[in-house]
């Protein structure tokens, strides 16, 4: 019988020949990804209650992003104790303030096409682009893993989501996955995305990750990209060497699928969602007379190299509006450097951004940039839950980098078109 993607990865990893949607299996986990925010501190003290270590550091990564750097006494504890437990569990993939983990994951070369993989974020599903399964897990079921090595899931099924055509000029990835926030809801538990066709083909990797993070905002177990040249394109450039069946890890050609979903990119202009969901996405059109106090560029999704480029792009030559500030917290220091190598973060401070340091930050209010009682933010970042970017009054606005740019110059909500040429 023919077999989705999904279906493959579970059955290697649960060591069968074939799983069926709904059948619940034991998958070996290949790696796992523990964050500051709900790592160490949730399972450290579990793992001292059932007198327990860790089954194989070697495929344990660790990164401490959302409280960095320590804005005071109790997320510099945090941080202590986050360094405390790679230090004690002998994990050598610690990357302490270097960034984002879902994006270092990818500049570090972690992952790779087949592998089943699990973090303690919902957000891991940025993994997927690389052709693997991730999903993001709680602290108690990361405890499991972290002892044992396992984990079961429920075998989801598959939605095949293609996309055709060609982007016009200042529309993106995530504008995709806005759109398809109001289109197929936000409420797709049991399923997994698995997006195509020949617009996926022709992105990035970096873009393929804003449709896989944002599956998370779908509601779905996760999301995934079929492994291509792009895909061994990436991990070549990561400094891994891709195995001599990275390219297997496709599903077959009559595999069956819960539904297929057809969309033209041809069509699609860029959307934001207005507070306080993303599924509340529309056409830029609809949002230009809404002024903004702050434009932010942040997060896993939104603030990658060829993110910040983006910005640059529009704001070249420009500046930023009296009364509206933007903040730029890159996604890794990795992707900060070769922005400052190129010219990027130059052009940005010249606009007027102001430069924050890079961690998850204002995107969970944590650290820089938080909004006040009914302050207005446009923003690059994946979720505009009430609350989520600092007081529960404020209301924040969901775009693409290109489109947060173009507003960061009106000083309202803009078409990045009429910024573009």
């Amino acid at each position: 019988m023919p077999r989705t993607l999904t279906e493959k990865i579970l059955a290697r990893a649960a060591g069968q020949q074939r799983v069926s949607p709904g059948e619940i299996v034991t998958c070996r986990v290949d790696l796992a990804l523990l964050l500051d925010s709900g790592g160490p501190r949730r399972i450290w003290p579990r793992l001292t209650e059932l007198g327990a270590g860790v089954w194989d550091p070697d495929r344990i990564v660790l990164c401490s992003d959302h409280f960095t750097p320590a804005v005071d006494a109790e997320s510099a504890a945090i941080l202590k104790l986050t360094r405390e437990f790679a230090a004690h569990f002998n994990i050598e993939r610690f990357f302490d303030m270097r960034g984002i983990g879902h994006v270092l994951l990818a500049e570090q070369g972690l992952l790779a096409p087949g592998m089943f993989a699990v973090g303690g974020d919902s957000h891991s599903s940025m993994g997927g682009a690389f052709g693997c399964f991730m999903a993001g897990f709680g602290a108690i079921e990361m405890t499991g893993v972290l002892v044992t090595g396992e984990i079961w899931i429920q075998t989801p099924e598959t939605v095949r989501v293609n996309w055709s055509g060609r982007f016009a000029r200042g529309v993106v990835a995530k504008d995709i996955a806005l759109f398809l926030c109001r289109q197929l809801g936000m409420e797709n538990g049991g399923r997994v995305l698995e997006y195509g066709g020949e617009t996926v083909q022709n992105m990035s990797i970096w873009e393929r990750m804003v449709l896989t993070n944002m599956a998370a905002e779908l509601g779905a177990e996760t999301g995934l990209v079929e492994a291509d040249e792009v895909t061994l394109q990436a991990l070549r450039a990561a400094g891994r060497e891709p195995a001599l069946d990275a390219l297997d890890w496709r599903s077959d050609p009559d595999a069956r699928y819960a539904a297929v979903h057809d969309y033209s990119a041809t069509e699609l202009s860029p959307q934001i969602a207005a507070p306080h969901s993303p599924a509340n996405s529309g056409p830029v059109a609809g949002f230009d007379t809404v002024r903004v106090d702050q434009a932010y560029i942040g997060a896993c999704v939104g603030a990658k190299l060829s993110d910040l480029r983006m910005v640059a792009e529009v704001l070249k030559g420009r500046t930023v509006a009296r009364g509206t500030r933007l903040l730029v917290a890159p996604a890794s220091v990795s992707a900060m450097t070769a922005a400052a190598a190129d010219g990027t973060l130059a052009t940005l401070t010249a606009a007027g951004a102001y430069l924050l340091p890079t961690g998850c930050g204002a995107c969970a209010a944590l650290g820089a940039g938080v909004l006040a009682e009914n302050e207005v933010c446009i923003s690059s970042t994946n979720r505009n839950f009430r609350g989520r970017m600092g007081a529960n009054s404020a209301q924040v606005y969901l775009a693409s980098p290109y489109t947060v740019a173009a507003s960061a110059v009106a000083g309202r909500i803009a078409d990045p078109r009429e910024f573009l040429p």
